[in-house]
């Protein structure tokens, strides 16, 4: 079993992926093998992921050799026997069925095999199949490696290198997926499995990423693991290293900026929540944390706690992150290509490394550890993944303050504590903290926080003054710009409000005239204009398309078989917390057509347990005939369905030289709020301060 480590210095990988991990083998105490009963939803233990691979590797359906494992992954229950389950678990005394999918990749094919993993000491691949359609499984770590090893021994490199006045020592490169380009592009590497490749220049400092060797990529197959095309197109000169850095060592002490008291957390009677396993706890809330090496953290069975009622009321039974797209928007011969699906080209799972603690994670936090599986099938395990703590912001939950009463000033306010669940992947370059925040009021909401390096590109100016045509960028720094592009974020939300059967509810916020008439709706008095809401359930998933930036809409998710006492539906509302983007490139644009969901935020879809990634399956070189926007075709019914919400944070990034050397932090987010699910305020009996 290997245990993560730092990157190996040697092979640097590209802007827009994981960094390299090294398998070092190190064994480590196999704990999660011990639960005896293990929740349906935990994620795939060590013990689990060697006994689907070992199938794997000894089925008789995969006869070509080697295998090289691409993702391993919890092929969750079927969604009525996880209800069954869920609703309660006590009465359990048996596991359900510990089903992997695994995706391997032999004799240059794409197996798809179902491994029953229930009994370790005896898995069975229960299915097996080939894709036979375009796009190729992520690449794995270990072939990011050995790619990065090939530019060295290659001449044509080497003489490159040597042109530019550097030594080969000072170069490193990583892999870049080439996305897909149409049939004229594809037919020219005859259907491979092929990357591009580019470099840095490492010397003085750890911001490579600031200093590209500018005007080299290489091609290289993947399955045969050579260099199959080679282009040195211009030379521009290397952005120098002063003024890139970022560790604390290098740029302090003494530090020069604004300087902040330091926060201390107090919890004088510990953390307010428990953990079993992998079930939390929290206030009026409980939910499963679960890990996926393509997704990250896994939200699940999220009910909260009715205090009228006194049940717990389901609200979402599935949310994780399904795809970063990530295009940048220079058409230049080093630049086209850079149109990054995070999650299904490098797995956005395994960019995330361990949290550090008193800085990602507060001194409060509890965390969780996750393995995933290296691509001979090894389990690697990864440290404090996720953390989990409770935020204490200064936040108001409600407050009033009452002066029109005689001789008395009433001021009643509450303070807002929420639970948040955190991962941060470091995907090459940039960071994504990904946050999922729990709140009293019955609130769910999704935070994602940009931060990193920018993806620079090496230039001859140094002056703005001087820049005469597009140049695709800001200038940041001497010889350095930061190129534009967009971010992606696309969170898959199978939504249980309630219940299983819900209905999508758009209410638009219509103006109207007032004629004075009462017969017409007016009224006779002066006003002259107001507005209304005009109600419209979507009967098909066409009606499930939402384009934010257009007329205002209250989106709502209701169960219209459960009403409040006073006869309203009960409901979540979706609520757009900025960042709210859509792609501006053209239809017909190649990695438009790959990610054509990304015209519009909202998109709703019937339940199917195979519909999981926005992008595809196999998103990698994918062409977008297996995407949310093709799945929608179908036009199936989602009004009194099962129905999940596919909800995108766009936004469109001009960099700044505040972005430069190290990005601060930008945030887009969005809520999911009770809307007439509960008969009043839940916190109106939430204990004051000091009491």
């Amino acid at each position: 079993m290997a245990t993560k480590m730092m990157p190996l210095l040697s092979v640097l990988l590209p802007i827009a992926i994981a960094i390299l991990l090294s398998a070092t083998g190190v064994t480590v105490a196999n704990t999660a093998s011990a639960q005896s009963h293990p929740h349906p939803l935990d994620s795939l233990s060590a013990a689990e992921l060697t006994a689907a691979s070992a199938a794997v590797h000894a089925s008789p359906f995969v006869k070509a050799r080697p295998i090289t494992i691409h993702y391993v992954g919890l092929n969750e229950p079927e969604k009525a026997d996880v209800l069954s389950y869920a609703s309660n678990p006590a009465s359990s005394s048996t596991t359900l069925p510990r089903h992997a999918l695994v995706i391997a990749r032999a004799g240059g094919e794409s197996h798809e095999l179902r491994v029953d993993v229930t009994d370790i000491s005896a898995p069975s691949v229960l299915s097996d199949s080939v894709h036979r359609g375009a796009g190729f499984p992520a690449f794995t770590v270990e072939e990011q490696a050995a790619a990065g090893a090939l530019p060295p021994t290659y001449a044509p490199f080497v003489e490159s290198v040597r042109r530019r006045g550097l030594n080969l020592s000072e170069v490193g490169c990583g892999v870049f997926s080439k996305g897909w380009f149409g049939g004229e592009e594809e037919a020219r590497w005859h259907g491979a499995r092929v990357a591009k490749m580019q470099c840095f220049v490492l010397g003085g400092t750890a911001n490579f990423y600031a200093r590209p060797l500018a005007g080299v990529t290489l091609v290289v197959d993947i399955d045969r693991m050579a260099v199959v095309g080679y282009r040195d197109r211009v030379v521009q000169p290397v952005p120098k290293a002063e003024g890139t850095e970022y560790r604390a060592d290098k740029v302090g002490p003494p530090f020069a900026g604004p300087s902040v008291a330091p926060g201390v957390v107090v919890q004088p009677e510990g953390k307010g929540f428990r953990m079993d396993g992998h079930v939390v706890r929290w206030a009026n809330w409980e939910f499963h944390v679960g890990f996926d090496m393509r997704a990250g953290t896994v939200i699940s069975l999220a009910t909260v706690h009715d205090a009228d009622s006194g049940l717990r009321r389901r609200v979402l039974y599935r949310g994780f992150v399904s795809e970063v797209f990530v295009p940048y928007m220079d058409p230049a011969e080093e630049w086209y290509f850079r149109t990054f699906m995070d999650a299904g080209d490098y797995n956005l799972g395994i960019s995330a490394f361990p949290l550090q603690p008193g800085g990602d994670c507060p001194a409060n936090a509890a965390y969780l550890d996750a393995y995933y599986a290296n691509q001979d099938g090894e389990p690697v395990k990864v440290d404090n993944v996720i953390c989990v703590f409770e935020r204490y912001a200064g936040d108001v939950a409600w407050r009033h303050t009452e002066a029109a009463l005689a001789n008395q000033i009433i001021t009643e306010v509450r303070p807002d504590v929420t639970l948040v669940v955190r991962m941060v992947a470091s995907t090459g370059n940039y960071d994504y903290i990904l946050d999922w925040e729990f709140k009293t009021t019955g609130t769910i909401k999704f935070v994602a926080s940009l931060t990193g390096i920018l993806a620079m590109q090496a230039t001859s100016y140094t002056h703005t003054d001087k820049i005469k045509e597009d140049a695709h960028g800001t200038l940041v720094a001497e010889n350095t710009l930061g190129i534009y592009h967009d971010h992606f974020i696309t969170c898959h939300l199978d939504l249980d409000v309630d219940g299983t059967n819900n209905s999508f509810v758009k209410n638009s916020l219509t103006p109207m005239r007032n004629t004075r008439d009462p017969a017409t709706g007016g009224a006779d008095t002066p006003r002259r204009s107001y507005w209304t809401v005009r109600r419209e359930v979507a009967e098909n998933e066409s009606d499930g398309q939402v384009k934010l930036n257009g007329a205002p809409r209250e989106l709502l998710f209701v169960n219209p078989s459960k009403r409040t006492k006073i006869g309203n539906e009960v409901g979540y509302r979706l609520l757009p917390g900025g960042a709210t983007a859509t792609s501006l490139l053209d239809d017909d644009d190649y990695p438009q057509q790959r990610a054509s969901y990304t015209k519009k935020q909202v998109w709703v879809t019937p339940y199917n347990r195979s519909e999981k990634w926005v992008s595809g399956l196999y998103a990698e070189q994918g062409t977008g005939n297996d995407n949310l926007a093709a799945w929608s075709k179908k036009n199936r019914r989602i009004k009194d369905e099962d129905i999940v919400l596919w909800y995108t944070l766009g936004l469109h990034h001009v960099p700044c030289q505040e972005d430069f050397p190290v990005m601060p932090s930008l945030s887009g987010a969005f809520e999911l709020r009770p809307f007439n699910f509960f008969q009043s305020n839940q916190l109106i009996r939430t204990r004051p301060p000091g009491h």
